[in-house]
């Protein structure tokens, strides 16, 4: 028998249990999957926007994987540091994958970014999906991001800068339906933003968001998109984009059309911004506007800056540059990549092949791609590990592993714990007129775990 500890369940984590369970070259394969928090799911629970049910309903498919005779829930996990150091863990396993994800987020670098008002898109999108860390009274009081703000920035083109500006832009009763927490669904309620403005300091045709996620803006009942053709002109592939890959072809041609649009003159509004670059957050103690330079196209690809600058009103300012990997205490960590050095999945200590102990997923490879990316990555460690079985099998490991987390003081979350969270949830959600809602909280969620009112 090999007993594996995959760090995390989240789309990589339980990917790589999967591929773990279904190679019938290791048919005795047992799988325990961990999270320091006590649900599963990952990012697909507490990073996909409220609204995208169809995105949210891979659940369905993480949670078959979970059910399997080989694989075991064990939430409220924390590896990393004392008492389960990932030392001690290998102790336990004769494997360990790391499929821990990227977990912070980057920065702009810029003076100013830590005025209150100033946070990343992160912390918002932890708040509006009950992420238990999120900020408590961060923005106002009773609830963090209280919304007081008439004009926000959106710094960033990417997909999850467009699930924020979205969220900031939809009216709450169009939330309601979903399983956005109560407090967050009240303030977003009593929100008093009118205009978001989401800024790139590239060009439309080198947006990294998708065309379907773009459209979404352009669907909303109650906000319009305003897009500047002048901004668009500036793109050197925007008047043939002909050449560009297809997504990048379909979203200039969306950007076009709303261009070309006359204002519908609705309540909200979304600016999307092209060739700025932000240089200062300005304020006294707290943000309200936006510097950035006019850029324009280079000879390489990129952008330069052109000394021509702009000031953007706004007292809510949300960064989404991307993500970045934080180091886990006791393994390896690439600063500068914010991954985990490793070969084909294999965790690298000085420069060689670290026995039993491997990564997939953006702690891996860096927080590219999309949740489908991570299926051919976790399959490659895998293969890895399971070309190291006859090896690490050969380790002494704990005949229970689960007897020695409580030993070391843990409680674990196993999978009737999550289904009475579920229940909890659902419970919630009846009583507020709602199907179900997020429990936001810490105590909230253990308690339900483990039958406590």
């Amino acid at each position: 028998m090999l007993r594996v500890a995959v760090v995390g369940s989240g789309p990589s984590g339980v990917y790589t249990a999967q591929a773990l369970v279904q190679r019938e070259s290791v048919p005795e394969v047992m799988v325990d999957v961990l999270d320091r928090l006590p649900c599963p799911y990952g990012l697909v629970r507490y990073g996909v926007a409220p609204d995208h049910e169809k995105i949210k309903s891979l659940q369905n498919t993480l949670r078959a994987v979970l059910e399997h005779p080989r694989v075991r829930f064990l939430g409220h996990v924390p590896v990393g540091p004392p008492p389960l150091t990932p030392e001690r863990l290998l102790g336990l396993y004769h494997a360990v994958v790391y499929c821990v994800g990227a977990a912070t987020d980057r920065r702009l670098g810029v003076p100013g970014e830590d005025l209150a008002g100033s946070a990343s898109a992160t912390e918002f999108v932890s708040w509006y999906s009950a992420h238990p860390d999120a900020p408590g009274e961060a923005f106002g009081p009773g609830d963090a991001f209280a919304l007081g703000a008439r004009s926000a920035v959106v710094i960033g083109v990417g997909n999850v800068a467009v699930d924020v500006a979205r969220i900031l832009a939809r009216g709450a009763e169009e939330l309601r339906p979903t399983d956005v927490p109560h407090a967050a669904l009240g303030a977003l309620a009593d929100s008093r933003v009118t205009d978001v403005h989401m800024v790139g300091r590239r060009g439309p045709s080198q947006a990294k968001f998708t065309t379907k996620e773009l459209r979404e803006l352009g669907a909303l009942t109650g906000a319009e998109v305003l897009v500047r053709p002048e901004e668009l002109a500036l793109d050197p592939a925007y008047g043939d984009p002909s050449g560009l890959p297809g997504h990048s072809r379909r979203n200039v041609e969306v950007l076009r059309a709303w261009a070309q649009r006359e204002p519908l003159g609705r309540p909200r509004r979304i600016h999307l911004r092209f060739f700025l670059r932000p240089v200062e957050l300005v304020g006294e103690h707290a943000v309200h506007a936006v510097r950035f330079e006019r850029t324009a196209p280079d000879a390489g690809g990129g952008v330069a800056g052109t000394g021509v600058f702009e000031e953007i009103e706004a007292q809510l300012v949300l960064r989404s540059v991307g993500y970045r990997g934080v180091a886990l205490p006791g393994l390896p960590f690439d600063a500068d990549r914010g991954t985990v050095p490793n070969a084909a999945g294999r965790v690298l200590r000085n420069g060689a092949p670290s026995p039993g102990e491997y990564v997939a997923g953006w702690i891996k490879r860096g927080p590219t791609g999309v949740i489908g990316t991570n299926r051919p990555c976790a399959k490659e460690t895998v293969a890895s590990l399971l070309a190291d079985a006859e090896t690490l099998a050969a380790r002494p490991v704990a005949e229970d592993p689960l007897r020695e987390l409580r030993a070391a003081g843990l409680e674990p979350v196993q999978w009737p714990g999550w289904l009475r969270i579920e229940a909890a949830e659902a419970a919630l959600g009846e009583t507020l007129g709602r199907p179900t809602v997020k429990i936001p909280d810490w105590t909230g969620l253990l308690g339900a775990a483990h039958g406590r009112d």
